[in-house]
């Protein structure tokens, strides 16, 4: 367990301007005194902490260092071949974990916490399942009950994320759903409704109200989520042989994007010689990064949470059906948001049809197929390295592998 992190990076310390608070809308009731009654108590210590560095619970480090940490860091050399003018590839892969994605690496903290708190279940949402099958992994590890509610779309698309987060012990329902108010007022209005991230935060806030004993824990946006995802770039910096000219990761609230690229971004922002860049990828379904407004909105489509100001597209944008669901979300993190509007990380957007394209390219050269999540992050990888310079260094997150996304590449290849 030497090797395993002991502490997440908060970047707020860092961070060229404070972040904006939270805020409560002008009417109705306080959303931020709700976050008392359905999150864990540390969670919400964890959100506002001026700590630059918050220590990993032993029991925390103990089930990360179970599960597979540290994950590897590879050099893409097959890639590097195909692309051919000598730009170097490195990626972290997340994939190596037994859920299949980044997103154990702040279930467990979050589960574990509720725990604590004396909680006997948890809620929560989940896009094309990797949060909800990782949220699953982690309840049962520390004996806890977890609901999800798994975007439709998703949940008739991706079954077997279905069937695993059942064998898990998981409760899942497609959203939205008829156990929820927000779910059948949805249905109500479109008994069609392909769902989407910010309704199923409604659905599972709403669950989390109706019953004692359950805490809420969110996937993406939210501060404390991305701090416990920088785990991933305090294994690379050490990993790393090689200080890289561009990070690359894909975004849907920003997580794993946050969870490669902000120990990095970090000691950019101190000085301590890092000058490298930073390129953030998202789907041309959800463009928040590169069409969103920068302005106060819900991160959920009931309005249950306080608002935050992030870069969005309103929280009652509906994305279209896509395969790469967990980059269907209409808002990223604050911290991001900032970091953008800063210029300090760039932003692009690519079609589904366009990453998949590369994470075929990804699959025939490095033997590892990738989430379609990940591909958008791909296809930017392969673009850039076209036109850097020979003996660049690029470093990526490949945040999942797809070997539960068949329906995703059933076309493209």
């Amino acid at each position: 367990m030497t090797n395993v992190p002991t502490h997440w990076y908060n970047i707020a310390v860092d961070l060229p301007k404070p972040l904006p608070p939270p805020m409560d809308p002008y009417e109705g009731e306080s959303r931020i005194a709700l976050l008392n009654r359905i999150m864990p108590s540390e969670l919400l210590h964890q959100e506002f902490t001026a700590l630059q560095y918050v220590p990993i619970p032993e029991e925390v480090r103990d089930i990360y260092a179970r599960l597979g940490r540290p994950t590897p860091l590879r050099r893409a050399r097959g890639l590097e071949r195909l692309i051919g003018n000598g730009v170097k590839i490195y990626y972290k892969f997340e994939g190596a974990l037994p859920g299949g994605s980044h997103k154990l690496n702040t279930a467990v903290p979050q589960v574990y916490y509720a725990f604590r708190d004396g909680a006997k279940e948890v809620a929560t949402e989940t896009g094309a399942g990797q949060w909800g099958l990782a949220v699953s992994i982690a309840a049962a590890l520390i004996g806890v009950k977890a609901t999800v509610f798994m975007t439709k779309s998703s949940f008739m698309s991706k079954r077997q994320r279905v069937l695993f987060m059942r064998t898990y012990g998981a409760t899942v329902y497609p959203s939205p759903s008829e156990v929820t108010k927000y779910g059948i007022e949805a249905l109500k209005a479109n008994p069609n409704h392909p769902g989407s991230l910010g309704l199923a935060i409604s659905e599972a806030i709403d669950y989390t109200l109706q019953g004692e004993g359950r805490r809420y824990i969110p996937g993406s946006v939210l501060e404390f989520v991305l701090m416990h995802q920088t785990v991933i770039g305090q294994e690379a910096i050490e990993q790393i042989p090689e200080e890289p000219d561009l990070v690359v990761g894909c975004v849907g609230g920003g997580s794993n994007f946050a969870g490669l690229t902000y120990p990095f971004i970090g000691a950019k922002l101190r000085g301590e010689g890092f000058e490298g860049r930073f390129l953030a990828v998202e789907s041309k379904a959800a463009p928040k990064l590169t069409q969103g407004r920068y302005e106060y909105d819900f991160p959920d489509s009931g309005g249950l949470l306080p608002m935050i100001r992030m870069l969005t597209l309103g929280h009652n944008y509906v994305p279209p059906p896509s395969h790469a669901a967990g980059l269907r979300y209409h808002g990223a993190a604050p911290s991001l948001s900032l970091l953008v509007r800063e210029g300090i990380v760039e932003a692009r957007a690519y079609t589904q049809e366009e990453a998949l394209e590369a994470g075929v390219m990804f699959a025939r050269s490095e033997g590892i197929v990738p989430a379609p999540e990940s591909s958008h992050a791909i296809r930017a990888v392969i673009d850039e390295a076209r036109r850097m310079p020979k003996g660049s260094v690029i470093l990526f997150n490949l945040s999942g592998h797809g070997l539960l996304d068949p329906d995703a590449y059933e076309r493209v290849s």
